[in-house]
């Protein structure tokens, strides 16, 4: 059994303990803002778990209606397989009782790997489950046969990203049509595979099967995906409850309103691209960790870089919930 400090348990909110037994966790909308959670990491460049509790008591306050670890922007491939299965169970005990769905990660390189972490996973009992393609592949039939292993695993709702596998292998819309048709509960799609927008629109021409449909790319296209009628995108933790206004405003008809916040929202994520590790600066900044330590290298800020991250986090100051 994992030991948890005083502050972890406290931090994983009072009294949400797993429930024991098969049940599963009681069905929530598959649609929204879907936050993929940042991994929080202490001096030493060990990942501080009390943060990682905490930042799920963030995302309820921001107002997200899902959270999901570990993916790319959580940095799981720098995670060990004790941290991720350990981080599966703090989200767990911090989830429970929250209004957000809690999507676990499970995707491994191979099949035996991955069925592992989807075991541990669903032991836990989330609302949901992700899994990218495996990264040790030779075609699409091996795609086949790794979601169909996690398919008989469980009955939950399954996310099927489709990058981040072998590369050269394209998961065509209609092998995840297939899938969903076979497997009713794979018919969730995270799609990020060029042309992004074309193929969103040919999956969700295809409902059902497929049940929802989910952008990721940090989000920068929420709008049109929003007219297009798309159920939601997955984007990173820093700005989740400006990302949860905007999905509110344009929600209910406020369009101008939802306009004009993206605006200001598209200028802090695409300091990403500029500013490495930007993104650790403004978990920081905002209380949200106590380090902008990231295992993809060593953030290094310079003045200028200091005073433009500033600069936008001004901007989207008035709208932060948390």
């Amino acid at each position: 059994m994992t030991a948890y400090t005083r502050r972890e348990l406290l931090a994983a909110s009072a009294g949400l303990l797993l429930r024991d037994g098969p049940v599963l966790a009681a069905a929530k909308p598959m649609r929204g803002i879907f936050i993929i959670m940042a991994t929080p990491y202490t001096a030493a460049n060990e990942v501080d778990y009390e943060d990682l509790a905490a930042e799920v008591n963030f995302l309820d306050r921001c107002g997200v209606q899902g959270m999901v670890w570990p993916q790319l922007a959580s940095e799981y491939s720098y995670l060990s397989k004790p941290e991720r299965m350990r981080g599966m169970e703090v989200l767990a005990r911090a989830a429970r009782g929250k209004k957000a769905a809690l999507v676990l990660g499970v995707q491994g390189p191979d099949i035996e790997t991955a069925l592992e972490y989807a075991r541990h996973a669903v032991s836990l009992q989330p609302d949901a489950l992700i899994a990218m393609p495996p990264g040790k592949a030779g075609s699409l039939e091996d795609f086949r046969a790794y979601y169909r292993a996690l398919a008989r695993l469980t009955n939950l709702p399954f996310f099927v990203q489709t990058t981040g596998g072998a590369k050269g292998i394209v998961p065509s819309v209609e092998f995840l049509v297939e899938l969903a048709r076979e497997f009713p509960n794979f018919g969730y799609i995270k799609e990020e595979y060029e042309p992004v927008l074309a193929r969103m629109q040919a999956l969700a021409a295809q409902k059902p099967p497929i049940h929802s449909v989910f952008s990721g790319a940090a989000g920068k296209f929420l709008l049109y995906e929003m007219r297009l009628g798309f159920d939601g995108t997955m984007p990173g933790a820093p700005w989740a409850d400006v990302y949860a206004q905007i999905w509110e405003l344009y929600q209910s008809d406020r369009r101008e309103q939802a306009r004009d916040l993206f605006a200001k929202l598209l200028l802090a994520i695409n300091l990403d691209q500029e500013i490495p590790f930007s993104r650790s600066y403004f978990l920081k900044k905002r209380g949200i960790f106590k380090t902008s330590i990231s295992r993809r290298g060593k953030a290094e800020f310079t003045p200028q870089a200091v005073a433009e991250m500033d600069f936008h986090y001004e901007a989207l100051k008035p709208y932060l919930r948390a």
